[in-house]
């Protein structure tokens, strides 16, 4: 049943890789290069800005876990990055504890948090789990909302600290050394994400997305999986958010809005689903883009940014890096036609 299945999913789906034809050459070279990029990122980019791209490509990541390689819209994975943030930012305050084990309890959190909620959402399919899972995320909203004496309520968590043992004083001194500090956790989540899409559990998920019926017959069993790929997402999108938060000093209830979980999907969409790499694209593509406008202190900052995701979205018909990299593989597939004629 496994080699069927695997059969079954090496087949060229819109928006995912085609994985008998990856070469492991371009694909370890794409891996150098993100490498490469990532870390000069903040010789470039004010550190701060480049934080939060990292950051934001790993919650894209998160949801391109569950949209592209498994069909499932959440509308409400800020429910994960938001109480991942918050509690984050309490174990950080309250226990001292070096910044990286705040975060890694923050992430623990979220996916504890995720079983309930997967378990209850993966049985709808469509625009009924984008629906539930947004309402648990408005629930989660509303009790940071209320619970004021450990959430602060309104104003959020501040003065959350970034303690790392002796290099405390310097993390603190400078964003630009709080940026490597904190990579390593951003990194984590990405190998972890590309292992998981690249194993036999992601050919899985791409089996259910395109054929959950089929899937079932093989003998997996499809809601398992899913909840399974949910829980995952939200550990990746709860260590995003963890390190969102330390790096910003605070936690906010803009964290758990659901206009978070929208911008991220948004995110996800213009980079490509189904990619990794596009997540990763789009999100440096809006916070640039959003620093830029406010830091010009153009007050029709949506007004731009809707016009250009517009065009985005229409001349690049599977995302940014999605279109990029099916354009490559045309060009390369015409190329390898001509030699063999």
């Amino acid at each position: 049943m496994s080699s069927q299945l695997e059969q079954r999913v090496d087949v060229e789906l819109p928006g995912t890789p085609v994985l008998g034809e990856r070469r492991p050459v371009v694909r370890w070279v794409v891996l150098a290069v993100g490498l490469v990029v990532t870390l000069a990122l903040p010789w470039f980019i004010y550190p701060p800005v480049a934080m939060d791209i990292a950051a934001w490509a790993l919650f894209a990541i998160s949801v391109d876990l569950l949209l592209g390689y498994t069909g499932l819209l959440s509308f409400g994975h800020a429910a994960f990055w938001g109480t991942s943030a918050y509690t984050t930012g309490l174990i950080a305050t309250n226990l001292g504890v070096p910044f990286p084990l705040a975060v890694l309890g923050g992430a623990v959190v979220a996916m504890v948090l995720a079983v309930p909620i997967g378990y209850l959402s993966v049985r709808r399919t469509g625009i009924y789990f984008a629906m539930v899972t947004l309402a648990f995320a408005q629930m989660i909203y509303f009790i940071a909302n209320q619970w004021r004496d450990v959430t602060g309520g309104e104003n959020g968590l501040q003065g959350i600290p970034k303690n790392l043992g002796g290099l405390t004083d310097l993390i603190n001194s400078d964003a630009f050394y709080f940026y490597y500090a904190a990579l390593p956790l951003i990194l984590i989540g990405v190998l972890i994400a590309w292992r998981a899409v690249n194993s036999p559990f992601g050919r899985v998920l791409v089996a259910i997305r395109d054929n959950p019926a089929r899937a079932r017959a093989l003998g997996y069993d499809v809601e398992r999986y899913k909840i399974m790929a949910f829980v995952l997402s939200a550990g990746l999108a709860g260590l995003a958010g963890g390190v969102f938060s330390i790096s910003h000093g605070f936690a906010s209830l803009q964290e758990l809005v659901w206009t978070t979980s929208g911008k991220v999907v948004l995110i996800t969409v213009l980079g490509g689903i189904g990619t990794l790499w596009g997540p990763a694209v789009g999100a440096a593509l809006v916070v640039i883009l959003e620093d830029q406008l406010a830091s010009s202190g153009f007050e029709g900052t949506g007004i731009i940014t809707g016009a250009i995701f517009v065009v985005i979205v229409l001349a690049f018909r599977h995302g940014i890096w999605g279109t990029a990299r099916n354009g490559l593989v045309a060009l390369m597939r015409k190329r390898r036609h001509a030699r063999d004629v």
